[in-house]
């Protein structure tokens, strides 16, 4: 939904996005929030605020989560490599073994002690589809850094650039 009625008001989040965009495309150009702030037209305290919801926690225990990957052993020698404190990748087939091989019971006994595993670590780095990713954000009550690897439901394995979760790392752990 493009448009959100707010009372009286039509709210563009399209516009809300570009604008989020250009402050944080000035932001890291070098510009100070000040600078941004009367380029835009808009208070420096919205600037600041803006930066800190978005800002990534940085050390704490960190777990990667991810399924169905289809380079697991270059994303778990990249996570080990940074340090992460707890690795669960599964690719499609893997996945779909580990399922059918518990009854109903064993697997939401799995199932919730994943959730709790999860919940113990500060940050949870989750690659997988939008839905699933939206489930484990309600779940865990921890920072979950998302990498979308597609759409509900995802049937194959996908290929993650191992790149993309090295620089996440490199930001996490400062």
């Amino acid at each position: 939904m493009p448009y959100v009625r707010i009372g009286d008001k039509l709210v563009s989040r399209d516009k809300i996005m570009r604008t989020v965009d250009k402050v944080l495309e000035r932001r890291s150009t070098g510009m100070s929030q000040q600078e941004v702030a009367y380029d835009m037209n808009i208070d420096r305290s919205f600037v600041s605020r803006l930066e800190t919801m978005g800002e990534l926690r940085k050390g704490g225990k960190i777990a990667l989560i991810g399924f169905p990957v289809a380079n697991k052993e270059e994303l778990n020698d990249v996570a080990q490599a940074h340090g992460v404190d707890h690795i669960f990748l599964m690719t499609e087939a893997e996945r779909w073994e580990w399922v059918r091989s518990k009854t109903g019971a064993e697997l939401l006994n799995e199932i919730m002690s994943l959730v709790g595993t999860a919940r113990a670590f500060d940050t949870v780095i989750l690659i997988g589809s939008n839905m699933r990713i939206k489930l484990v954000e309600a779940l865990v009550d921890k920072q979950v850094i998302p990498i979308v690897i597609g759409e509900t439901p995802l049937r194959e394995d996908k290929y993650v650039d191992p790149k993309i979760l090295r620089d996440l790392l490199q930001g996490i752990k400062g």
